[in-house]
């Protein structure tokens, strides 16, 4: 078995020990390369996102025809961090794995977390605010701005359960798609495993905090009337949610079937 996962792709124990060595590499990376790798993350979401935007702007799609389309093509955002090198926060909860294995320390996980979350919202908002000022939203006789309006107003009308599961159940899809890219030998073989759960996640209506910190931003621009209260509920319910999907469901639980010595439990 181990020779055919060889000559293809890593086996799954294989993508597990990756998934740990690659984290101690991330957590341990000078502060100012993982802010600005993580503003570049920010960026690369926030393009996937304008994508989808651009499709979800165009009544003549059907609701099926729309979601899948649009979230194919936000599968670029994930390809340029996965491919091009960046630091994402809601990929970077796979760090939960080497800290688990005791391979690093709780405050060079937590420090990883909070540097990436926040240079990923420097990223989505300063490409946000370019897309703004470049008039992008007029595109499609305006439908495109009132698309974005349109989107972000959904999105601040969750409640915290609905924000929280919904950012759950995107991070696990997020976090599946890195698994599966670092099973790839090959840029092809990467952007595939990308594609089929990052199609998935947004044609399904999860949440991705990330994603929401390029739209909120953008939706104020082009005058959408969003309270404070109403994004920040947004935010931390879907940051929450992430966190425990990518974290607990995906990295923890392959820790525990690949990873976890004998009567060991993590950290």
């Amino acid at each position: 078995m181990a020779e055919i996962f060889g000559l293809d792709a890593y086996s799954p124990k294989e993508i597990a020990a990756r998934v740990s060595e690659v984290g101690v590499g991330k957590a341990r990376l000078p502060l100012l390369t993982q802010a600005l790798l993580g503003v570049l993350a920010g960026a690369f979401i926030g393009l996937g996102a304008l994508g989808y935007t651009l499709v979800a702007s165009d009544a003549s799609l059907g609701f099926a025809a729309s979601r899948l389309l649009g979230g194919l093509v936000f599968s670029l955002g994930l390809i340029l961090v996965t491919v091009a090198g960046a630091e994402l926060f809601t990929g970077n909860n796979l760090l939960a794995m080497a800290w688990a294995s005791g391979r690093i320390s709780t405050r060079e996980l937590l420090r990883n977390w909070l540097v990436v979350c926040a240079a990923n919202a420097v990223g989505a908002l300063g490409l946000a605010m370019l897309v703004w000022l470049s008039g992008h939203g007029g595109l499609n006789h305006g439908a495109v701005g009132q698309t974005v309006v349109r989107i972000a107003s959904a999105k601040a009308e969750l409640g915290w359960v609905e924000s929280f599961f919904r950012g759950l159940l995107c991070n696990v899809l997020v976090c599946m798609a890195v698994w599966m890219a670092l099973a790839g030998r090959s840029v092809s073989d990467k952007v595939l495993a990308i594609v089929f759960p990052i199609t998935l996640f947004v044609a399904a209506g999860f949440e991705h905090s990330i994603a929401n910190l390029y739209f909120f931003p953008l939706a104020v621009a082009l005058g959408a009337p969003l309270g404070l209260a109403e994004v920040l509920r947004n935010l931390l319910a879907v940051i929450a949610g992430n966190l425990v999907g990518g974290s607990v469901l995906v990295a923890l639980v392959y820790w525990v079937v690949y990873l976890r010595p004998a009567g060991k439990s993590p950290g």
